[in-house]
């Protein structure tokens, strides 16, 4: 995909210019206009990894998951808990997993009304051939180093915490 042609200046810095110059000082308003922007921008890289492989990235994901399981397998409901989506997003994404052969759905033994799903041979293969393509470009991050992305997360963790991800142990 050819890159877009690059403004001779930066728009989110010239926006919290034209921001403050309006409304006041708002650094939370160019910080999060900087954050979708970084969101856009690395699915779109990561994304353009995986499709060879028939994959979004949210059904990457759900591989991994499922591949760092136990027995390989688990509930649809704490796939949608683990990965934080809602359960419309969980079914479309193990569907089109399933439709491609990389996972299967069976009923759930211990729920009558809950669905398995477990991956297979082939989405082992993917998700290993994936992951492999994935680190290679350091899932988009390659501008920063080991230190700058534990920055990264360790800035992000409290916005998690506070939206309830999870509690800070």
């Amino acid at each position: 995909m050819p890159k877009p042609l690059s403004l001779p200046f930066d728009p989110i810095a010239r926006a919290d210019e034209l921001w403050t110059r309006h409304w006041g000082g708002v650094p939370s308003m160019a910080a999060i206009t900087s954050i979708m922007r970084a969101q856009q921008i690395l699915l779109g890289q990561v994304d353009a990894v995986v499709k060879p492989y028939g994959l979004t990235f949210a059904r990457y994901e759900a591989l991994v998951l499922l591949a760092f399981s136990k027995a390989g397998e688990l509930p649809m409901s704490k796939i949608g808990e683990r990965l934080m989506v809602h359960p419309t997003s969980v079914t479309n994404t193990v569907d089109r997993l399933a439709a491609a052969g990389l996972v299967a759905k069976r009923p759930n033994p211990n729920d009558g009304r809950g669905t398995l799903a477990s991956i297979t041979d082939k989405g082992r293969e993917i998700v290993e051939s994936a992951t492999r393509d994935l680190m290679a470009m350091d899932f988009g991050l390659s501008v920063y180093d080991a230190e700058e992305c534990a920055e990264i997360f360790a800035l992000l963790r409290p916005l998690r915490i506070a939206a309830g991800d999870f509690e800070e142990e």
